[in-house]
Parts: structure tokens; sequence; C-alpha cells
């Protein structure tokens, strides 16, 4: 690809998991710019993105990302960024950013992921002026359950394994159980359904454990607000009201990047990033699902 000169506004966010790199360029750092662009790449394939889906990219001014994965993926990962001017910047959690107060013991050691996301969230609330706790679900290859009370402040969150990783630990550990994977059944009777059901259900009642413990923490109903590449086969078995929100992430990078860069894109026409919230819309072109 040939570098040219970075679009005096846009913004590249990356969200780096465990398994697969998402991107969406924008037209401007703030909640509710312009997706010019988006896509998605296994881990294993980074190295097609510059000759690939970058190629006729337009040059981005800044890159923001969140990157779960280690040290060797993200210098994978800066390698393709070499043929722009725009050095990337990583999200290292902070003790309170974008209206987020950190509550983890040691803030930088929070997931990266989990603190953009727990910001999207409370960006997307705020948008909609609703004052309330928030559980904050992702499921991908783990599963995090993090709760905000009304004032943005994190609580707290819990851990858990995915649906793969809960199947790959009971084969590897467990004799005989190299089935083929189940449906979810109330009342399984056979093996396949039976391990398919127990993470399923495992998974369900830790995100309803989380909502008890936050309602009767704050007093106040909660909202869920659900994201993650698995976040879809969980949606029928949530036994709490819950939004399926599929860029959640990004809508964090987003409002990380107002704050961070919003000065600058003003100073370049921009839209001003705006003191209110802006109207929420999905950040990446998905429709949210609620129950």
């Amino acid at each position: 690809m040939t570098a040219g000169a970075p679009d005096d506004t846009t913004l590249l966010a990356l969200d780096v998991g465990n398994t697969r790199l998402k991107w969406a360029l924008y037209d401007a750092p703030r909640p509710g710019a312009r997706l010019l662009a988006h896509g998605v790449q296994f881990l294993e394939n980074i190295e097609t993105l510059a000759e690939g889906d970058w190629r006729q990219l337009r040059a981005p001014r800044w890159v923001l990302g969140s990157i779960v994965a280690g040290a060797g993926v993200r210098h994978r990962v800066e390698e393709q960024l070499e043929q722009w001017d725009a050095q990337p910047q990583w999200v290292v959690p902070r003790a309170e950013e974008a209206g987020v107060v950190n509550g983890y013991d040691h803030p930088a050691r929070l997931g990266s992921d989990r603190w953009v996301a727990m910001i999207g969230a409370r960006q997307r609330l705020l948008a909609r002026g609703q004052h309330r706790p928030c559980i904050v679900v992702m499921v991908g290859t783990a599963v995090t359950v993090e709760a905000l009370d009304a004032d943005g402040r994190f609580l707290g969150g819990i851990i858990l394994p995915g649906h793969g990783i809960m199947l790959r630990a009971l084969e590897s550990g467990t004799a005989g159980l190299h089935v083929p994977t189940g449906d979810v059944r109330p009342f399984p009777t056979n093996t396949s359904d039976a391990l398919t059901s127990g993470g399923t259900f495992a998974i369900a009642g830790a995100v309803q454990r989380m909502w008890d413990n936050l309602r009767l923490h704050t007093g106040q109903v909660p909202v869920c607000l659900m994201t993650g590449g698995a976040g879809w086969k969980m949606a029928p078995y949530l036994t709490v009201p819950f939004e399926l929100v599929e860029g959640l992430i990004f809508d964090g990078l987003l409002t990380i990047a107002a704050s961070r860069f919003g000065a600058a894109a003003r100073f370049s026409g921009a839209a001003p990033a705006s003191a209110a919230p802006a109207a929420p819309r999905s950040s990446l072109p998905s429709e949210s699902a609620r129950r």
C-alpha cells in the first residue's frame, strides 16, 4: 500500500481479542462519528492486513486500540501500521477516564477490553439519559461480567471460561466426554446436550448472580448490556432483561478518543465533541437486540 498523508481527523479503532482483530475507521474521534470502513481478521492472518483489507484505506490521523493478546501479537499489528504516519496508542486502564472510576485493586491490571467496554456502556446510558446501574457482559473466549453503579463507579467483576474452554477442559480432564456439540435443553438426556446446556446455564447463572448483587447493592434495577463474538449464542438463555450491542468496545474507544484527541480534532475542523453525550447509535453497522 502507498502511504499517503493522514486524513486530518480520521480515527482507526482496533479491538484485538484472543482470536480475532476487529477494526473500524471513523471520520472523527468522537461518539457518533461516521463509520467509513470496518473489518475483522483472525490473529493468525494479521500479516495480510497491510496488503489486504487496509490496502485502499485512507491513512488515519490517530490509531487507538484495545488489546488483550500478548506483546508478540501487538508487535505484529504495529508492523502492519508502519505504512502510515500514525503511532498507535494502546489503552491501559486508568484510575478514572471518560466518566468511569476504576475500582480494581490495581487499576492498570484490569483487562483493557473490560475497561473500554465499561466506558462504552457508560457512554451509551448517558446518551439515553439513563442514570442507572449497569451490568456489562462480554461473551467470547472468556466471559466477563462487570458491575457499574449509577455514578459510573466500577464496583467489580467476574471472569469465567467461555463455552469452548469449558468443553475442552471437560474433554481433557474427564474420560469418555469426547462427544459432539449438543443443544441447550431444559432437561438434557444425553451427554452432548448435558455439556452444552451446562456451559450455557453456568454463564447465564453468573450474569443473573451479578445482576442480583448489583440490584441489592444499589437498590435500583440494573441495565444489562451484552457484547462479544458469542453474545448471540447466549441471548436466548439469559434470565435478566438485556440489550445485545455489537460494537460496545468501539463505543468505548470513540469515547476515550474524544477525551484524548478531541481538542486536536476540533482545531482541525472536525465536528466538535460536545460536552453533552452524542445521540446513541451503533458504532458498527449491526442491529441491537433487546429483551
